[in-house]
């Protein structure tokens, strides 16, 4: 289970090769589930320039191992990664990636949307976003 949040951007690719290439599990999983989440530039009707994604450093950190932890006893998962960009994000960028891995498809996709549905409703991440005519906060 690896949790991490950066301000670098990041290839999501990469970051699952190479991860992958640590697990205890290999050659016993059959699927791995990915959800790799980019920055659009249109928001509520309105162009978007760039996002500023804030967090609350040890407790977002806690809470996602949390929801990794609960994924990996409520399904039949080997592993889960979650990398979260936070800071100043532009279009086209990576803002998170979201992997499990199973020995079956079904556990590895519900676990999969299990984490990116929970992360994106209750992880305390605050976004705002800058439009030609300002800036504003987004509830979620």
């Amino acid at each position: 289970m690896k949790v991490e949040i950066t301000s670098k951007i990041f290839n999501p690719w990469e970051e699952l090769q190479t991860y992958e290439k640590t697990l205890i599990a290999q050659g016993k999983y059959g699927a791995v589930a990915t959800f790799v989440g980019t920055m659009r530039d249109y928001n509520e009707g309105d162009i978007v320039q760039a996002m500023f994604l804030e967090h609350y450093p040890g407790m977002t950190e806690k809470y996602l191992q949390t929801l990794s932890e609960t994924a990996l006893q409520r399904w039949d998962i080997f592993e889960t990664l979650i990398i979260h960009r936070i800071g100043e994000i532009k279009p086209g960028e990576t803002i998170v990636l979201v992997a499990t891995w199973a020995g079956h498809r079904v556990p590895a996709f519900e676990a999969c949307r299990f984490l990116i549905d929970e992360l994106k409703s209750r992880a305390p991440f605050w976004k705002q976003e800058t439009l030609s005519n300002g800036v504003r906060w987004l509830d979620q």
